[in-house]
């Protein structure tokens, strides 16, 4: 008897010594996220603004699959036993978190875009609040090459099944897709292989906004079909194997490109859109596909001194710079992508100015390598402050009131780019920030709830 006293005892304190320790840390940790969760409350980045993770509490059962395998690191975590998205802003829709779900818990999509004018109202074929105008691509709020090409195959899928059900007779073309990136692609390719008549405008050539990253970057894709062609398998892909492989496409279909096009206007007359470009071309189709992206023209700051030849607006190769005074103006990924690149050559001094406090929707991946590089003071950042002249051989920053002068031989822009919204809300397209667009907003999200 005494035995198994003995034996029950010990018993319990094993116990008790495992489980006590990891019950602490495990409280800990949970109180810690929680924190997070109310520190990213009070910042506002926890919101659902653009895309992000949509979790359904009453079917998460808190296994920690999307927490692991997000790219990210601090988007989601596990919070008492359900999934809960601690930082909305950092998420750039790779959606892996969706697919390892394995009771379909989570779907990356859009949150309240009710107070995001700069986001378009599409029904759940891509259509616009004008019947008969789709958008494909990062325009309509999701990012990612992966989400353009799909979106380029979904809205001719809809096309398709509208002129079926419509009388024959109108002119122009069926389809007219304004811009050439993988949206606008792979639009063409899926009205090919519907055997509907499309054409292509774009101001630039084939690529869209990859045209404009910098050499050799390397583009998460994830496995996709694209129409006529199959499965682009690999997770990875450079800028130039994907700009290669859509020239490809483009010659192997024979799809009809029209460059130097820079649509200023679109119109409906009589049941046809006519499409106007900058250099007076005018253009008829019976339905149009906007595959603009989210570039547009580049967003300038509107300073003294921005005339400068030495004022750039991307970075194509970094290599090109050696012993310069550069400055980066931006904090989202393509101006951190910028700094530390050209941080990278060693002989260059590189700052970068930023008027926020801290960089807030970046990868994981951008926030650790430009941190790491900050730290070993391989790169100046001037947060809080903004660039007040530039001069030619230097550029004045102002920051909490005071001014600062720094040497500067090449000032890069990455401020994001200017779409035409004026054009399009002439069109009839409603936002986010419309009174149309907020009622039809509120409509969506009803539905995503039920």
């Amino acid at each position: 008897m005494i035995e198994k006293i003995i034996v029950w005892m010990v018993a319990i304190l094993l116990v008790i010594a495992v489980f006590v320790p990891y019950l602490i840390k495990f409280r800990r940790n949970q109180k810690s996220l929680k924190e997070l969760k109310i520190e990213a409350r009070k910042l506002g980045i926890d919101r659902p603004l653009g895309q992000y993770p949509m979790i359904n509490r009453s079917l998460c059962i808190g296994c920690g699959a999307c927490v692991k395998v997000c790219p990210e690191g601090d988007v989601l975590a596990v919070v008492w036993g359900t999934a809960e998205v601690i930082n909305g802003q950092r998420c750039v829709g790779h959606a892996r978190c969706e697919v390892v779900c394995p009771v379909g818990a989570l779907k990356v999509g859009l949150g309240d875009i009710r107070s995001r004018p700069d986001i378009p109202i599409l029904t759940d074929t891509n259509e616009t609040t004008v019947p008969g105008i789709f958008i494909a691509g990062e325009l309509g709020g999701l990012s990612l090459i992966r989400h353009a090409i799909d979106q380029g195959a979904k809205v001719v899928q809809a096309i398709s099944k509208s002129i079926e059900a419509q009388s024959s007779g109108k002119s122009g073309c069926d389809v007219l897709i304004v811009g050439a990136g993988p949206a606008g692609i792979s639009a063409a390719l899926g009205a090919k292989q519907n055997g509907l008549n499309c054409l292509i405008l774009d101001q630039h050539e084939v690529g869209g906004a990859i045209l404009h990253y910098p050499r050799r970057k390397m583009v998460l894709t994830q496995p996709v079909e694209i129409p006529l062609y199959g499965k682009l398998k690999h997770g990875e892909h450079s800028k130039e194997k994907l700009l290669e492989l859509w020239r490809e496409l483009t010659q192997r279909f024979s799809l009809d490109i029209r460059y130097g096009q820079f649509v200023n206007k679109i119109k409906k007359v009589g049941g046809v859109f006519e499409v106007e470009t900058a250099n007076g071309s005018k253009y008829e189709a019976s339905h149009v596909v906007l595959a603009l992206g989210r570039r547009g023209a580049p967003r300038k700051l509107g300073v003294p001194g921005e005339e400068m030849t030495k004022v750039l607006y991307s970075l194509i190769d970094a290599q090109s710079y050696q012993n310069q005074n550069v400055l980066i103006v931006g904090g989202g990924d393509s101006a951190v992508e910028a700094a530390v690149g050209l941080a990278k050559q060693n002989t260059n001094t590189v700052s970068i100015s930023y008027r926020k406090n801290q960089f807030f929707r970046i990868k994981k991946a951008n926030e650790k390598m430009i941190g790491k590089l900050i730290s070993a003071n391989k790169i100046i950042s001037y947060f809080d402050s903004i660039v007040k002249e530039i001069r030619p051989n230097s550029v004045v920053l102002s920051s909490n009131s005071k001014e600062i002068e720094i040497p500067n031989d090449v000032v890069i822009i990455q401020a994001g780019g200017i779409l035409p919204y004026d054009m399009l809300k002439e069109i009839g397209i409603a936002f986010g920030g419309d009174s149309i667009g907020v009622a039809e907003a509120d409509r969506k999200l009803q539905a995503v709830a039920s």
